[in-house]
């Protein structure tokens, strides 16, 4: 059974910061690429941070400077270190693993970033 379990969300205030983790079991984690998306009320789902099998990252261009992806494959875990976070990075965080033919979704954090 596959499974990718997010944690490390909560309420942050703006210039903040926050740690997501996202633990896979049920794949052979190190082949995969790992992905970071968010949705807020009433937005489509973006892709806001990706990190390969061989560990090259990528950023929107939204965060790019303020939010670094990295994966331990000895744990089968991927991070995203969230750091001067605003307003509009409100969102619910889903961890996604990726080789076709099939994705995997975590459940999603909440992350909240308000005063």
């Amino acid at each position: 059974q596959v499974q990718l379990v997010e944690s490390g969300g909560g309420l942050v205030q703006p210039g903040g910061s926050l740690r997501l983790s996202c633990a896979a079991s049920g794949i052979t984690f190190s082949i995969y690429v790992m992905n970071w998306y968010r949705q807020a009320p009433g937005n489509q789902r973006e892709l806001v941070a990706q990190i390969t099998s061989g560990g090259r990252t990528s950023y929107a261009d939204s965060v790019k400077g303020r939010f670094t992806i990295s994966r331990d494959n000895a744990k089968n875990t991927v991070y995203l270190q969230m750091n001067s976070l605003k307003p509009e990075d409100t969102a619910v965080y889903y961890c996604n693993a990726a080789a076709r033919p099939i994705d995997y979704w975590g459940q999603g954090t909440q992350v909240t970033v308000s005063s």
